[in-house]
């Protein structure tokens, strides 16, 4: 019994301790994850929470990842039962003490090109360039084709 306290106490520290993925400069960078895609396919997307814990606004503007030749910020939308897909042209504001989040069938990455599969549970490198905060490097975790959020990000939530 003491050791299974043990262990809740130790998943419940490590899941507050660990809020955020990657920090630059007032920027909590959370779960960068995209999709698996079917052999063959050329595009793929990403997703990312940010949260901005700054006084002052700042852009996600671009950034690169050596799977792909392309890497834009595209904004989904549903247009009288038409979805629409387009790049956001100057990136996306994410104002002080708010949260961005690049999800399915809203804001996100895509990336264009492919130059290798992404498969499920082989994570791969990634940048992003924010306009005040700079570049940060970071990891995507590749979930199932039809995931709707990352494995990681639900576990996070079972615990708070």
């Amino acid at each position: 019994m003491k050791k299974l306290g043990i262990l809740v106490a130790g998943i419940v520290l490590s899941s507050t301790a660990y809020a955020y993925d990657y920090k630059v400069g007032a920027l909590e960078i959370d779960h960068p994850w995209s999709r698996a895609v079917p052999k063959g396919a050329t595009v793929a997307a990403g997703y990312v929470t940010i949260k901005n814990t700054g006084n002052e606004p700042d852009r996600l503007i671009s950034g690169s990842t050596p799977v792909a030749g392309k890497f834009e910020i595209h904004e989904m939308s549903m247009d009288k039962g038409v979805m629409r897909m387009r790049p956001v042209q100057g990136g996306v504001v994410i104002k002080p003490g708010e949260t961005l989040e690049l999800k399915p069938q809203s804001f996100h990455i895509m990336m264009t090109g492919l130059k290798q599969p992404i498969e499920k549970g082989k994570p791969f490198k990634g940048s992003l360039v924010f306009e005040k905060a700079g570049e940060v490097e970071v990891d995507f975790a590749v979930e199932g084709v039809g995931a709707s959020s990352p494995a990681a990000h639900d576990m996070h939530n079972m615990h708070h």
